[in-house]
């Protein structure tokens, strides 16, 4: 592997948790015949977070690799788990989410032109896609669809068939986009080795994968949509990025599962290299800034209690503000991308108790008592 192939697979595989069968892409980059072509799904749900910032960031170290790259906007999937996403409203929540991932490239410099969005159901209801999900349903066991699922799809008692499903799409996914890679979360590891298992089985080739870190949240856990304060909306506004970032888990001298941290690690660090300089800066008053280029030198001072939780918020509420604001700009100039959002996460309707009417009766205390006894008394005529 020359000089030039090296720098663009380290590229491809730079902040990644682990490779599965990281050959396939050496040997598509060492022959230099074509470019490898990667895809990332998202199933059409919840509101994206700062958490997609790891997987768009991973996204544009890829186009910049010069890879090909497919991102599957997958709106039947939202729908298979357990109705996440209303079949009403998929079709508008592809459209943001298409608009969002759009954004966040442009935002650390990245060139979109080449970036490969397709929707889901556009494939996915074919004879041939459909016919292979028939197909693979025949050799693929209940327990094996359910195990490869079991990070990604919501698990109940006495679960929709929907969800078995799922795991055996997302399979079928890499073949009908005739991809060389699929990237996703540590999350979808298990579905990753499914499908180096399963097309086989069909005669299909395996693929490789990579998988990036999942960031923590905010307060503690995953980052998850469904939990607002684990969580910074791609469109929140500087005042409440600040807020959350000030109120968030943040132990002093533990790096581990600090999603203050990880923020840097993961986002900040990365989109300042896209743009042309990795380096992250903490003001400090009276002293020299702490000026960090490499993650371990941040860490090793975390621990050491140089770089303390007070001197760290402050500094990544400013790096992710400065990082989202053209995200924000973009949406503000856009009345589309505003009419878009209002259709995919419409402003639930709360439903008005109505107030029953009580029986105040003739208001006047002892009235019932005195009434009964009238009737008891015998009249005249008697």
């Amino acid at each position: 592997m020359d000089a030039a192939t090296k720098a663009r697979y380290d590229l491809i595989t730079e902040n990644l948790a682990e490779i599965l069968n990281p050959e396939i892409l050496e040997e598509i980059l060492i022959e230099g015949k074509r470019n490898p072509r990667i895809y990332w799904g998202t199933a059409t749900t919840g509101r994206p977070h700062t958490g997609y910032l790891v997987p768009a960031l991973k996204i544009a170290q890829l186009v910049a690799a010069g890879c090909d790259v497919v991102v599957l906007l997958a709106d039947i999937h939202g729908f298979l788990d357990n109705l996440k996403a209303p079949l009403e409203l998929v079709e508008s929540r592809a459209k943001y989410y298409s608009k969002v991932i759009t954004a966040i490239l442009q935002s650390v410099g990245i060139p979109t032109e080449k970036l490969e969005f397709v929707l889901g159901s556009s494939y996915q209801t074919s004879p041939a896609y459909v016919m292979d999900v028939y197909r693979l349903s025949s050799v693929v066991s209940e327990h094996d669809a359910k195990k490869a699922g079991a990070e990604v799809v919501k698990q109940s008692d006495n679960a929709p068939l929907s969800g078995l499903l799922y795991s055996v799409l997302q399979v079928l996914d890499e073949e009908h986009l005739k991809v060389d890679c699929q990237l996703g979360g540590v999350d979808q590891r298990k579905l990753f080795v499914a499908a180096t298992e399963w097309l086989p089985k069909l005669g299909y080739k395996k693929r490789a994968h990579i998988t990036n870190p999942m960031i923590p949240g905010l307060s503690g856990g995953k980052m998850s949509s469904s939990i607002q304060e684990s969580k910074i909306d791609l469109l929140d506004s500087v005042e409440t990025i600040a807020k959350k970032i000030r109120k968030a888990e943040a132990a002093p001298k533990i790096v581990e599962e600090n999603g203050v941290v990880a923020l840097v690690e993961f986002v900040l660090l990365p989109a300042a290299a896209l743009k042309g300089k990795k380096e992250f800066r903490v003001e400090r008053r009276d002293q020299e800034p702490l000026i960090y280029t490499d993650i371990k030198q941040l860490h090793e001072d975390y621990r050491n209690d140089v770089l303390t939780p007070q001197l760290l918020k402050p500094a990544v509420a400013a790096g992710i503000q400065a990082l989202l604001a053209p995200i924000s700009a973009a949406y503000e100039a856009s009345p589309e991308w505003q009419e878009i959002t209002a259709k995919a996460y419409p402003a639930p309707v709360v439903q008005k108790k109505e107030k029953k009417v009580k029986d105040k009766g003739s208001r006047h205390p002892g009235a019932i008592a005195h009434h009964i006894k009238a009737e008891e008394k015998p009249s005249a005529e008697q």
